[in-house]
């Protein structure tokens, strides 16, 4: 479904590469969590799977990107944008500006292309209840929270209902039940065949829900694999990923010879509970 073959990228202007020969493959219908430190390449990388980078940003693109068959700086930005949703970090600078209400601005994509309005206001309702903001329909995207806005931004892809989707730290406005009430959608849209590229801090969801996670380092891929596998690497501090607080007490305990029963330090409660089992007497 998403292939980098050989890819790197330089803003205009810039003296460094913000990418440097990254190969990637996700296949379909899978949830790849991207994880790196502040300045590692992570968004640079969402933006050339969008299309973003060239399209917009300009610089110069080298390797392919290939999205459901098609190259995407090939193609006019229209038709990638067709193929991947794009969810930015920070959901105002999403709002587009020109709706007065949420209900009209999740509409936004789809009367660009043309969806006829009995089927869009159909959409626009379904992804709505999906992420539970049927009630702010009538609101101003300017009027609603940080948090508000970025689900009324995910919504706006939602609907558009592209192949895949690719989420800049999404959940990062909000609190701990509407990051998985995200995570949970996003699961369900995986399971529907959707393919979702996210790039997210927060592990423990990562370890939850994705099917692998790639470290982005040095401008470059790093390593990916099983979440778990990755995520309790020793490699993360020099990665500048850092580790869940389970992993860091697990090592903790390790270090003082209580042993796991498996060859994986646990990421999230849930591994904790079974790698720390002791079998009753």
């Amino acid at each position: 479904m998403i292939t980098l073959d050989g890819v790197a990228y330089a803003y205009p202007d810039a003296e460094v590469f913000a990418l440097e020969k990254v190969n990637l493959h996700v296949p379909a219908g899978e949830i790849l969590g991207i994880v790196g430190a502040s300045g590692a390449g992570k968004t640079t990388l969402a933006k050339a799977i969008a299309g973003f980078v060239p399209h917009v940003d300009g610089g110069e693109l080298s390797g392919t990107v290939t999205v459901d068959g098609i190259g995407i700086a090939d193609v006019r930005l229209a038709e990638a944008v067709a193929k991947v949703g794009l969810v930015i970090q920070n959901p105002f600078n999403q709002i587009s500006g020109a709706k007065y209400t949420v209900l009209d601005e999740i509409a936004f994509g789809l009367e660009n292309i043309g969806t006829p309005r009995e089927d869009m206001i159909g959409q626009v309702r379904a992804a709505a209840d999906l992420l539970r903001i049927s009630h702010l329909l009538d609101r101003s995207p300017y009027a609603l929270s940080g948090g508000q806005q970025q689900l009324v931004a995910i919504a706006s892809m939602i609907v558009m209902r592209t192949p895949v989707l690719v989420m800049d730290e999404p959940t990062s406005q909000l609190d701990p039940a509407g990051t998985r009430m995200v995570f949970d959608v996003l699961s369900s849209l995986r399971d529907a065949g959707t393919t979702i590229v996210i790039l997210e801090h927060k592990l423990e969801m990562l370890r939850e829900h994705a099917d692998r996670v790639a470290v982005i380092a040095d401008h470059t891929i790093a390593a990916i694999g099983d979440p778990r596998q990755i995520l309790s690497d020793p490699r993360t501090a020099e990665w500048g990923v850092g580790a869940t607080r389970v992993t860091t007490a697990a090592r903790e305990v390790s270090a003082r010879g209580l042993q796991t029963s498996g060859p994986l330090l646990p990421v999230s409660v849930e591994d904790a509970l079974i790698a720390f089992a002791t079998e009753e007497s």
